[in-house]
């Protein structure tokens, strides 16, 4: 049976008032899809509590270091201390604003997975490369900088979250065919390292996603879930998002 995975990544917004005023107005989910949120690093205690296992928190990013004098970074193993069971890595916005590049990807892939905790690995390509015809010469170059040499652990929770950069907050959405198509190219990327265990891994479609679009894209072969943007900062739109996945199980 397929897998469905909700994530939101609520980026530098949302105060303490404003989990409360969320968590106040969820409203019931189901049980039947993976649903995963993760807040800026402060308050990802207090959305625990605030949530009551009703969704799964992560994190938005860890360090490459697994300790010491790197003042205002988290290592994997602080948030494996507090309960933290996913993180986002290789977020567009990581690699635009601060320079990441997929070997610091790989290499903070490897300090969550020493402390079990599960990545969504972002990958994507901007309006320039899509323009020009290079989309799948720059998700194969990423996939592959980053999965090369490295097998898969039993019970890692992998996720990849293909995200066009060009359809991130700018409302624009690859229709569900581009999306399915990126997807399928890696899907088939990763069957070169992992063969049919790459069926398992679950794909993220990330680039404006809302209520209106969530079911065409998941109706898709190899897309997996969503890795959800703004529309993750209303609890109305997010639960209509969760609740429209998990109607198609």
């Amino acid at each position: 049976m397929k897998r469905y995975i909700i994530a939101g990544n609520w980026k530098m917004n949302m105060t303490k008032e404003d989990v409360v005023n969320f968590f106040n107005n969820i409203g019931e989910l189901p049980d039947n899809i993976t649903k995963i949120i993760c807040p800026v690093f402060p308050l990802i205690p207090f959305v625990m509590e605030k949530s009551a296992d009703q969704i799964q928190i992560g994190a938005q990013n860890v360090s490459e270091h697994d300790k010491g004098a790197f003042t205002g970074e988290v290592s994997a193993s602080i948030l494996k201390s507090i309960d933290v069971n996913y993180c986002i890595i290789g977020h567009s916005e990581r690699r635009q604003y601060f320079n990441e590049t997929d070997n610091l990807i790989k290499r903070k892939w490897m300090q969550l997975r020493s402390e079990i905790i599960n990545p969504i690995i972002c990958i994507g390509e901007t309006l320039e490369e899509r323009e020009s015809g290079e989309t799948f010469n720059v998700i194969k170059k990423q996939i592959v900088s980053i999965f090369e040499g490295v097998a898969l652990e039993p019970g890692e929770d992998l996720m990849i979250a293909y995200e066009p950069v060009w359809a991130i907050g700018t409302g624009k959405t690859a229709t569900p065919e581009m999306a399915q198509e990126v997807h399928a190219f890696i899907r088939k990327l990763l069957k070169d390292f992992y063969k049919e265990e790459a069926n398992d891994i679950p794909i993220l479609y990330g680039g404006s996603v809302k209520s209106s679009n969530i079911k065409d894209l998941l109706n898709q072969k190899d897309i997996n879930g969503a890795l959800v943007g703004g529309s993750s900062l209303d609890p109305i739109e997010f639960s209509k998002i969760i609740n429209y996945a998990g109607e198609l199980l």
